[in-house]
């Protein structure tokens, strides 16, 4: 199981890279690997600000539909359009193209409530 060390996680299996005041958001390898083929990613939130813990999306997989839930208060600044062609992008590189949204971060202290790679790994065991 991919855990990169230098990612946050929540325990709803998001990702966190930080760039700056920038949060990029996407689901773990466990996470994409426990709902299988992915065929659809859904983000309508784009352009607004919500907290920690809300819903920003939902991502389709052949069994299962997945809501996506805010690791950090923000703005959606940005979605990955790509993954409306190619969602199976988040199966096969869930820390690189299968990234989903890129947040402009509104409480950087909220950064610390994030599991590191440790902690997450303990999760999921």
């Amino acid at each position: 199981m991919n855990i990169p060390a230098e990612l946050k996680y929540t325990k709803d299996h998001e990702w966190v890279r930080v760039e700056g005041d920038t949060a990029v958001i996407g689901i773990t390898d466990f996470a994409q690997s426990e709902l299988g083929d992915i065929v659809f990613v859904e983000i309508e939130t784009e352009g607004e600000t919500l907290d920690a813990e809300e819903v920003f999306g939902s991502i389709e997989a052949v069994k299962t539909v997945s809501d996506l839930f805010m690791p950090v208060s923000g703005e959606i600044a940005e979605f990955n359009e790509d993954l409306e062609a190619n969602p199976e992008k988040v199966n096969s590189d869930p820390y690189g193209d299968g990234w989903m949204v890129k947040v402009t971060i509104s409480d950087a202290s909220q950064l610390e409530g994030l599991l590191s790679a440790e902690a997450y790994g303990d999760l999921i065991k």
